[in-house]
């Protein structure tokens, strides 16, 4: 089992975090913090295994935090996830030696897929050497990605994947799936599973709108690359 610190200002936003988490099989959270002050001491009290991130804290800059975790001999690892878009704080986070950075907005898939590949670069540091390069290049996840095809996946068609495009592009803003699948007569799972599709090669950008209550909605924009 993972033992991760959700460290979040927010407290609605650390209680979302700590749901997705716990959806994880694998890592459940022992605690949370709203501050870096309260990471650290949170850090000391539950000894953590994974850190998740904030960068904008009230009383000093997330990236701060690391130094003085290491310093404090605290050997977690940590997960930069923000808002932060700048290029420096990026590459802060990288010289800082974060596992992984993830942007904000987010949904659950995105950070299970996160904390499956950080779950799989530990299991691969388990054992007390290392057998090959490959297992260094695992652990650093240098893994080779798949190769990209142009074919659809089994049960889509290139018909009804231009109807959406078409209405992605024609969207003056955004678009849901419910909304995608009305404009093209389609249900909403199906029209979900081809904006999704459209995303995943690039070709449209998902943000999350979040409500008072329950999962935040996804809704899509074609990418003018």
């Amino acid at each position: 089992m993972i033992d991760v610190l959700v460290v979040e200002d927010d407290f609605m936003v650390a209680r979302i975090h700590r749901g997705f988490v716990d959806s994880v099989d694998g890592f459940r959270v022992v605690g949370t913090a709203n501050c870096g002050e309260q990471a650290l001491t949170a850090a000391a009290e539950l000894q953590p295994d994974l850190v998740l991130l904030d960068l904008y804290l009230p009383d000093m800059f997330g990236l701060d935090v690391v130094p003085r975790l290491r310093t404090a001999g605290h050997d977690c690892d940590v997960m930069v996830i923000s808002a932060a878009r700048e290029a420096e704080t990026v590459r802060g986070a990288v010289r800082q030696g974060v596992v992984d950075y993830l942007l904000k907005p987010f949904d659950a898939d995105d950070l299970r897929d996160r904390l499956e590949r950080y779950s799989a670069r530990r299991s691969n540091l388990s054992a007390g050497m290392v057998s090959g390069q490959a297992d260094v290049d695992r652990a650093l996840g240098r893994v080779a990605a798949p190769p990209v095809t142009p074919t659809l996946p089994k049960g889509m068609s290139v018909e009804t994947s231009e109807l959406v495009e078409r209405a992605l592009r024609a969207a003056d803003g955004t678009l849901s799936a419910a909304e995608c699948a009305t404009r093209v007569g389609l249900s909403r799972v199906s029209a979900r599973r081809y904006l999704e599709y459209l995303s995943v090669t690039g070709r449209a950008v998902v943000t999350l709108r979040y409500g008072q209550a329950g999962r935040p909605e996804r809704r899509y924009h074609w990418h003018d690359r």
